[in-house]
């Protein structure tokens, strides 16, 4: 059994709703990703001040302050603008589930973003985050201190599942070739099937013959002759026999 820290929220409409808590592993790789590109950046950057404008950080003073500037904007410009314009996912989240929201579970704002991101600079005393990894290991709610004067916390992604349907026990996988369907295709094939009673009559008609129509031509073979909804059940279960 896997045990993860978890949030537990009462929302304004009586409803709970539960976080997993993100660890200090997972934020630790999705920050070396982050950072990975971020170093990219700040090597383009220097190569187009250095090469392009003539701005050599060796010289000091003017130019060590303009890259000292570029490398802030960089460190705290990176998260803040991901953080805010991609529900709370830089890649590095992204890439590991991970995403940052209010401690009410509200996405995060500009004003938030900045605050945990600035103090980033703390977090990371005296090398390798120590200070933001103690935070972590220490706070009730895994926040390193930014996360703590921002009221923010990172969270892992909630994985939705498509709805199940119960196929016919007497419906037989038929041997198929169906490489060619993606499993999005199949996803959005059973979250039909599983809600088809639910529609209108008609609804129901035209997406059954919208689905069959656009996967047919992807199946190897003769499918003709079946209904669609028919042909739609036996695809699901030609693709799970094959998976």
């Amino acid at each position: 059994m896997v045990f993860e820290d978890r949030l537990t929220l009462d929302t304004p409409e009586g409803v709970q709703l539960e976080l997993t808590l993100a660890g200090v592993g997972s934020r630790f790789t999705a920050a070396l990703v982050d950072y990975l590109i971020q170093g990219v950046i700040l090597l383009a950057l220097g190569l187009v001040l250095g090469y392009g404008v003539g701005i050599d950080p060796g010289a000091g003073g003017f130019a060590l302050a303009i890259f000292s500037i570029c490398f802030f904007l960089v460190f705290t410009g990176y998260d803040v603008s991901f953080e805010v314009l991609n529900s709370g996912r830089t890649p590095g989240k992204r890439l590991n589930g991970l995403r940052v929201v209010r401690e009410s579970g509200a996405p995060v704002t500009f004003a938030t973003s900045a605050v945990r991101n600035v103090l980033r600079l703390i977090d990371i005393l005296p090398g390798w985050y120590i200070v933001g990894i103690a935070s972590i290991l220490i706070t009730g709610r895994n926040q390193r201190l930014g996360d703590l004067a921002a009221g923010t916390v990172v969270v892992r992604d909630r994985r939705v599942l498509p709805p199940e349907f119960r196929a016919s026990p007497s419906l037989e996988a038929p041997a198929w070739d169906t490489s060619a369907i993606r499993p999005d295709e199949i996803d959005t094939v059973v979250a039909f099937l599983a809600r088809r009673y639910q529609l209108d009559h008609g609804a129901r008609v035209q997406l059954g013959r919208e689905l069959a129509g656009r996967l047919r031509p992807k199946i190897g073979g003769s499918v003709a002759g079946e209904s669609d909804e028919i042909f739609l059940e036996r695809l699901v279960a030609a693709k799970r026999g094959q998976g």
